[in-house]
């Protein structure tokens, strides 16, 4: 089967930004985490574990703010429709390229600080420029240094469909998501029981927004298929080690039926790179270290793209 490995952007009409986000939001109560990568180094082994430990004092605070009734309600008032996040990748299947999903953040547990001059909605901009398909917007605040507010900007900046990457765990992150301009959630099934996912699933769905389910193995990747979404994102990073290795992609995804889009996520760094998650059946790659290490994003993301 022949790929190919670029397309030009794809061009949605910007939606008013009124809406997004919602004022009243209860801002988050986790503070940056000086330098993540540090306080990781010393002990990989529970990462997760204490990012979500973070996660769930964070959403206890902010919703005795904001009540789960209350902003469900506003939830379901938003008017502005989402911009599409899985019929964009749903358009590179059939014309079998790969598009790139290409990601927007600050920090990480693995690298550190990336980017000391943080600006999103230029990188956001240069993204768009250099032919992404959709965006990746990070809003945790301890080890990503990501704010809901990035999402908020981003959009108003530009037409592209936006992930919105956090660790969502709570029904309360799910209406929050679409009062602040999410078109998808990504859902981590090394952090959620099948019930817990289907729960938030149906509640995105409901609010018109996709779902990018993320696995790391078989074990997840076949709890995963077990639910109702087409979306999976093959994450190659080891959650114990952090290292990244795009044989992960290359083992489960033939596993992946074809009605399901596949997602390589984490590790991809050249586009000999997006060629062999390509040829195993991924739509897209979901990339922002490596783009975000380098002095100009967009000039990175061409370069991945195949243009320059």
């Amino acid at each position: 089967m022949t790929f190919m490995y670029h397309r030009p952007a794809m061009t949605y009409s910007p939606e008013g930004t009124e809406q997004f986000p919602d004022p009243e939001i209860p801002e988050t109560t986790t503070p940056p985490i000086k330098d993540p990568e540090a306080e990781t180094a010393a002990d990989r082994s529970d990462v997760l574990a204490r990012i979500c430990a973070r996660t769930r004092v964070d959403i206890e605070q902010r919703s005795q703010i904001m009540s789960l009734k209350e902003i469900t309600a506003r939830a379901r008032e938003v008017t502005v429709p989402t911009r599409g996040f899985g019929q964009a990748l749903q358009h590179l299947t059939a014309d079998r390229q790969v598009g790139l999903i290409a990601e927007i953040k600050k920090a990480s547990p693995s690298a550190g600080i990336l980017r000391p001059d943080y600006n999103p909605v230029e990188i956001a901009q240069e993204y768009q420029a250099a032919g992404a398909t959709c965006l990746s917007v990070l809003t945790e605040g301890s080890c990503f240094h990501g704010n809901t507010d990035d999402i908020r900007a981003v959009r108003e900046a530009c037409s592209l469909p936006i992930l919105r990457k956090d660790f969502i765990l709570d029904p309360w992150q799910v209406h929050e998501s679409r009062l602040i301009g999410a078109d998808c959630i990504l859902l981590i099934m090394a952090v959620l029981t099948e019930t817990q996912a289907a729960e938030l699933i149906a509640i995105a769905r409901g609010l018109d927004m996709d779902v990018l389910l993320e696995v790391h193995d078989e074990a997840e990747l076949n709890r995963a298929l077990a639910l109702d979404t087409f979306l999976i994102g093959i994450n190659n990073r080891n959650l114990r080690t952090l290292k990244t290795d795009i044989q992960t992609t290359i083992d489960l995804a033939p596993m992946v039926p074809p009605d399901r889009l596949v997602v390589s996520e984490s590790g991809i760094r050249t586009q000999d790179d997006m060629m062999k998650v390509g040829a195993v059946g991924a739509s897209a790659v979901l990339v922002g270290e490596s783009l975000l290490r380098e002095p100009d994003p967009g000039v990175a993301a061409r370069r991945l793209l195949g243009f320059i």
